[in-house]
This record gives structure tokens, sequence and C-alpha cells, in this order.
């Protein structure tokens, strides 16, 4: 998969991950695609790592389905993370 398609797929599983999930994530477009990107490639390794299976080409549902739970993943953590942040600053 290209660089670009790759950045593309980061971005469109942040966003599905962010309607999926409950509540209001803060952040925007940026956050968005930092964690999209990054939630795809956690979720490319750990289905690698556990299930011994890659991600295949941009079109291909496997690739979506990873890289969307791995956003999941991430965007779970992030919320995690800035709650925690805006919580102790009180």
């Amino acid at each position: 998969m290209g660089f670009l398609s790759f950045l593309l797929l980061g971005l469109l599983a942040g966003a599905l991950a962010k309607l999926i999930l409950p509540g209001t994530q803060g952040g925007g477009w940026f956050i968005t695609l930092l964690l999209g990107v990054v939630g795809a490639l956690l979720g490319g390794w750990l289905a690698g790592l556990i299930f011994g299976v890659d991600m295949g080409s941009f079109f291909d549902l496997r690739t979506w389905v990873i890289a969307i739970l791995g956003s999941i993943v991430v965007l779970l953590i992030y919320g995690a993370a800035t709650r925690n942040r805006s919580s102790s600053s009180s």
C-alpha cells in the first residue's frame, strides 16, 4: 500500500472510530489523522503478531477492519490520557 493511501486509510479509520465510540473526543482533523495512522499501524502489528495476518490492499475489507479496530484502541487510550490530564489540572 502506498504512503498516501495509507494516510487516507488512517484518516478515514480514525474518523470512523470517532463515530463508533460514544462520547465527545477532542481533537481536530490532524489528531484524527494521527490517531488513525497510529491505530492502523497498531492494528496491523497486533493482527500479524496474534493472528498471523497482514494488512492487504487499500480496498481489502480485512485492511479496513484491522485499521478501524486499531484506531478504536488508540482513541480509547487517547481519551483516557486526556481525561486524566484535564481532571488533574482542575
